[in-house]
């Protein structure tokens, strides 16, 4: 786990010096504080050289790009893993940021090739198979998490891919004739010339989803895409190709197959992903929230460490309707490890919320992300890696709307709708269509309290971008919930979970994105995903991973109502230290800004106590987008 920047001169120019990239490094140092390093490359003259990184280095008149690397140590901790990592001979730089799980596999296959290994990396493994297979082939062959950038002196071509999930971070820009890169966005301010600007063309999509698809409200700046690369050559320019195609996969079923050997099927495949994920020369641990995917996850681990060696970190809160302490100390008590938990109140999230915001790069949408902030800052004293259970609930149905997709006319679904468009007739007809439905669910604010907060509000440029997605999209209805969360709601969580653990030198790990367990999920017959009658007398999504975690924990853990990693968010806001920060910065900086309704946003600041949950909602939307902006726009 690392961080990766640099920049390129399109028009051929030399760079001037190392100043600019060494301020690149030097703001995301916390991605990787175990060692650093530049190389300034040409493509036009096919020479690369290794740069000092803290003094800077002038007359570079030979190079028109540079590319820096912050490490965290995890595998290798010798200065053998030092990156940029080149070819032998020294016409490849590669650059990686992530963790190749299946990257040892390969070890023999390329040393009877004939490369010889000075490094016992992943990132050394990714580089012999660039030289043995191409970039391509390459690219499919890796099962992980990765931001990958490589360039390639004799191709004169520079590389830059993302892996197939979009767990790693992955920015570009090109402006005033230079294509940026980076891990973070906090970076490109050094870039000359360049300002951080609100694209005001995405605040209507962010209003309803609290995100963009795949991208930032920064004009220029653009997130790569997960599953693809983006490539330049001189003669071709910047393009952006895909290698990983989401709706390549289609439910093959084995109809003889009974429900308990597809349940030890999906035991042994997710305990080969935890297995995988266990590689590591630095301590790992779990974040364990007490649900039944980190609970999985957090008991497979432990199997297969070494006794007494494991251990898990988890927050907690006051507020009993939102704590789940009692199934993180059911989880330790079965399992028997050290349990770590740390308490999240009102005043770490007001004196934490700019610093946080700085690093998320966004708006903080989903206000537990302060929860993970706090857990990767405490747990550093105890790990340097944590297993989580993210993108379980995306791959498995794990939420209640998967449901209610598949099943969309059940009388409370219908009731609900009724009664949130009783005074709009037009949202009874768009429930009727699938394709809002499906985009819909994921929504969190209602268009008509985005009319309320921002004049001039459009729902067709809210939505065009998603429902475009989702109409190109293969299979049950079931199936293609499936691939647009994974494409639309997914890599937001992964960002989410990938800055606020680095933000505190945290390797984070996702054994259920493990592409081996991905491709077997869609082997399992949707009867036994979403299960609404069954012998445990309750509802229930994601059936099997439930069944599992009975097995262990019991089925009143395993069998209850989904919680989530919820915050009592009405607690916070009204809290005497919050409601002063709000009024006297927020909602001044609000009205000052234009974009939304600082009247209506300040009456419900007033009246926090009596908020309906659609308006408590909204209110956070536009507190957190103005505290980013407060912090990156100025």
């Amino acid at each position: 786990m690392c961080g990766i920047t640099g920049y390129y001169h399109l028009g051929q120019q030399p760079i001037a010096d190392t100043g600019t990239i060494i301020k690149m490094l030097q703001v995301q140092r916390h991605r990787g504080p175990d060692d650093s390093g530049i190389r300034a490359f040409s493509l036009k003259h096919g020479e690369s050289a290794e740069l000092d990184t803290n003094e800077p280095v002038y007359e570079l008149n030979n190079f028109e790009g540079v590319l820096g690397f912050n490490r965290l140590s995890i595998l290798d901790l010798s200065l053998n893993g030092h990156q940029p990592m080149a070819s032998p001979d020294g016409k490849v730089i590669l650059a990686l940021n992530g963790e190749i799980y299946n990257a040892f596999d390969y070890t023999d296959e390329l040393k009877s090739w004939g490369y010889r290994f000075k490094s016992t990396t992943d990132t050394e493994i990714v580089l012999a198979l660039y030289l043995r297979y191409g970039f391509d082939e390459m690219l499919l062959r890796l099962n992980g998490m990765f931001a990958i950038v490589i360039i390639d002196l004799n191709l004169r071509k520079l590389l830059i891919a993302r892996d197939r999930f979009g767990i790693k971070p992955m920015y570009y820009l090109v402006h005033n004739g230079i294509l940026g890169f980076s891990s973070e966005i906090k970076s490109f301010k050094y870039i000359d010339g360049f300002e951080f600007r609100l694209d005001t063309d995405k605040l209507d999509e962010y209003l309803i989803f609290r995100n963009n698809l795949n991208g930032t409200l920064f004009t220029k700046i653009e997130a790569l895409r997960p599953g693809y690369y983006l490539e330049y050559t001189l003669s071709g320019g910047v393009s952006a190709k895909q290698y990983f195609n989401i709706d390549s996969f289609s439910r093959q079923i084995d109809v003889c197959a009974s429900l308990e050997e597809y349940s030890k099927d999906l035991e042994k495949w997710l305990g080969q992903s935890v297995r995988r994920q266990l590689m590591s020369d630095v301590k790992l641990g779990c974040q364990l929230s007490g649900g039944i995917d980190s609970s999985l996850v957090t008991w497979l681990a432990n199997i297969n460490s070494s006794k007494g060696n494991f251990e898990s970190v988890s927050i907690v809160l006051e507020n009993n309707s939102f704590n789940e302490e009692k199934y993180i100390d059911r989880v330790s008590d079965v399992i028997g490890i050290a349990s770590h938990k740390f308490l999240l109140d009102s005043d770490y999230f007001i004196d934490n919320i700019e610093r946080a915001t700085w690093h998320l790069e966004s708006p903080i949408n989903h206000p537990n992300t302060l929860g993970i902030y706090k857990l990767s800052q405490c747990a550093r004293q105890y790990v340097t890696v944590l297993l989580s259970g993210e993108g379980a609930d995306e791959i498995f149905g794990g939420y209640e709307r998967f449901y209610n997709i598949q099943y969309p006319y059940n009388r409370k679904k219908i009731l609900d709708e009724l009664f949130i468009n009783l005074r709009q007739p037009v949202g009874i007809l768009r429930y009727l269509d699938p394709h809002y439905r499906a985009i819909m669910a994921t929504s969190y604010m209602h268009p008509a309290t985005a009319k309320r907060l921002k004049s001039g509000f459009s729902f067709q440029n809210a939505t065009q971008g998603r429902l475009s997605m989702y109409s190109s999209l293969s299979g049950t209805l079931f199936d293609r919930q499936v691939k647009y969360e994974i494409l639309s709601y997914l890599p937001d969580l992964l960002i989410r979970q990938d800055k606020m653990s680095m933000a505190h030198s945290i390797e984070n790990r996702v054994p259920f994105l493990d592409n081996e367990l991905f491709s077997f999920s869609f082997s399992i017959p949707l009867e036994y995903l979403l299960v609404k009658t069954i012998a445990e007398g309750k509802d229930s999504e994601k059936y099997m991973l439930k069944k599992i975690a009975a097995s262990v924990f019991g089925n009143e853990f395993a069998f209850r109502k989904k919680m989530g990693f919820g915050i009592p968010m009405k607690d916070f806001l009204s809290d005497k230290r919050f409601t002063e920060y709000v009024n006297d910065k927020i909602i001044p900086g609000i009205r000052g800004r234009g974009l939304f309704d600082h009247k209506l946003a300040s009456s419900w600041v007033e009246n926090i106590g009596s908020l309906g949950y659609q308006e408590l909602l909204a209110l956070w939307v536009i507190i957190s987008f103005e505290i980013w902006a407060s912090v990156y726009l100025k």
